[in-house]
C-alpha cells in the first residue's frame, strides 16, 4: 500500500514519522513544492499538546534539545506595564508538563527529517491537479510529471490545491492585520531569555520570543484595511521603527539588531472551519484542513497533534479510507474550536479604540492566574 504525503512542512514530516511508527507496512513518499526545504516563518512557540504528541512519537527529547523552554509569558501595554501573565513554571509543576517552548522552524525541521531518512522527499513537485479514479489517486505536477498512489494525505498548507478542488466554497479570509517576522542572532543587555512577551498597543502588537543560542524570534502586527497591501511588502527596518519604535524597550533595539534580509512579511489569514477533512482516498491535515491565525500558538500544534492521531487511528483501522473518516470525526470539533478562539483573540489583541482597550486591559488584569492553567489543561485534553 502506498500513501503519498503532499507537503514537507512540520505537519507533513510529523505525519511521516507517525505513519512510519504506527503503520510500518505502508510505503510512504513525500512531495514538496519548494526547490529546497527552507523553513519559512522564522520561529515557533509551541504548547503542551505538542510536547505530548512528540512524546507519543518518541522524539520529545530531540525536539526539546533544540528548543527554549519558556518560564514566563506576559502581555504588556505600550509602556511595558503588565496586563496579564502566565507563570509557566508553576503550571508545568502542577500539570507535570511543559506548557510553552520556542524553537526555530529550521531546527525543528532538521530534527524531524532526521527521524525518517528512509522516506523519499521529492522537491520541486507542486501539485497542479489530481483525480481519484479506480483504486487510487492520480497526481499531476506543475513540471508535467505524474504520480500514481493509493492514498493522499494533503499537508500542503492554507492554500492547499486539494482543499481548493474538493471544497471550492472554502475561501481564505483576511484577519484585518498584517505581520512582519524576524530573528536576531543576539539579545539586548539584561534580556530575560526565559520570558516571552506580547505588547498590545492601539491597532498594533509586538511579540518577543527568546530562542536557544542567544537568538530572538519577534513578530510585529499592524491593523490594515485590506489584504495584500503591497506597500507593506516594501517596508524595512526604518518603517518598522517608525511604527513600533515608540513602544517600550527593548522593542526598537530588537528591530535595529535584525538583519534586513531576515525580515519577512505576510498578511494574517485563515479560513472558517470546514465540515470535512476526509474525501475517500484523500485526507486534509494541518493548515490544509484547519489553518488558524497565530494568536494561540496552535497552528503547528494542531498539525502535530493530528499527525499522531492519524497514525494511531491507522494502527487500529487498517483500511485508510475508513481510518480517514474516523480521524475526521475525532478532529472536526477540536480544530474548529481552536480556529474560532484564535480569531477572537486576534480581534481583542488588535483593538484600536482607546475606551475598548482600557476595558479589555482592566478585565484581563482581573483574571485569576488559575485561568491560564485551565487553558493549558484544555489543550492537554486530547485523546491520542
Amino acid at each position: 500500500m502506498k500513501i503519498s504525503i503532499i507537503g514537507a512542512g512540520i505537519g507533513g514530516l510529523t505525519t511521516a514519522i507517525s505513519l512510519r511508527k504506527f503503520r510500518p507496512d505502508i510505503q510512504l513518499e513525500i512531495f514538496e513544492s519548494s526547490l529546497e526545504l527552507k523553513a519559512a516563518g522564522a520561529g515557533l512557540a509551541l504548547g503542551a499538546n505538542a510536547v505530548m504528541a512528540f512524546e507519543q512519537l518518541g522524539v520529545k527529547d530531540e525536539v526539546l534539545a533544540v528548543s527554549n523552554v519558556l518560564e514566563m509569558f506576559q502581555i504588556l501595554d505600550a509602556t511595558g506595564r503588565v496586563i496579564t501573565k502566565s507563570d509557566n513554571l508553576a503550571i508545568n509543576r502542577n500539570l507535570q508538563t511543559i506548557s510553552n517552548f520556542a524553537v526555530h522552524r529550521a531546527d525543528l525541521q532538521t530534527v524531524l527529517l532526521a527521524q525518517i531518512p528512509q522516506i523519499p522527499v521529492h522537491l520541486n513537485k507542486k501539485v497542479w491537479d489530481f483525480r481519484q479514479e479506480g483504486g487510487g489517486v492520480q497526481i499531476r505536477f506543475a513540471d508535467g510529471s505524474q504520480h500514481q498512489t493509493d492514498f493522499v494525505i494533503a499537508t500542503d498548507g492554507i492554500h492547499s490545491i486539494f482543499r481548493q478542488m474538493l471544497l471550492p466554497q472554502s475561501k481564505i479570509r483576511f484577519a484585518g492585520y498584517t505581520c512582519w517576522r524576524g530573528v536576531t542572532d543576539m539579545q539586548p543587555a539584561d534580556f530575560q531569555a526565559n520570558k516571552a512577551t506580547e505588547t498590545w498597543a492601539a491597532g498594533k502588537r509586538f511579540g518577543i520570543v527568546p530562542l536557544p543560542n542567544g537568538r530572538i524570534y519577534w513578530f510585529a502586527c499592524l491593523n490594515a484595511d485590506k489584504q495584500k497591501g503591497e506597500r507593506f511588502a516594501a517596508f524595512g527596518k526604518r518603517e518598522l521603527q517608525q511604527i513600533f519604535g515608540d513602544l517600550h524597550a527593548p522593542i526598537a533595539e530588537i528591530i535595529s539588531m535584525t538583519d534586513a534580509e531576515r525580515i519577512i512579511w505576510n498578511d494574517i489569514i485563515d479560513f472558517p472551519p470546514i465540515k470535512r477533512f476526509a474525501f475517500d482516498r484523500v485526507l486534509l491535515l494541518g493548515d490544509a484542513a484547519h489553518a488558524t491565525t497565530p494568536n494561540m500558538g496552535q497552528g503547528a500544534c494542531q498539525a502535530i497533534e493530528g499527525a499522531v492521531i492519524l497514525g494511531k487511528t491507522l494502527a487500529k483501522i487498517s483500511e485508510p479510507a475508513e481510518a480517514f473518516q474516523a480521524f475526521e470525526r475525532k478532529r472536526l470539533k477540536r480544530t474548529a474550536l481552536i480556529v474560532n478562539r484564535s480569531w477572537t483573540l486576534g480581534k481583542l489583541a488588535q483593538m484600536d479604540n482607546p475606551l475598548a482597550i482600557g476595558l479589555r486591559n482592566f478585565v484581563f488584569r482581573m483574571m485569576p492566574d488559575s485561568m491560564n492553567e485551565r487553558q493549558v489543561k484544555a489543550l492537554l485534553d486530547v485523546e491520542f
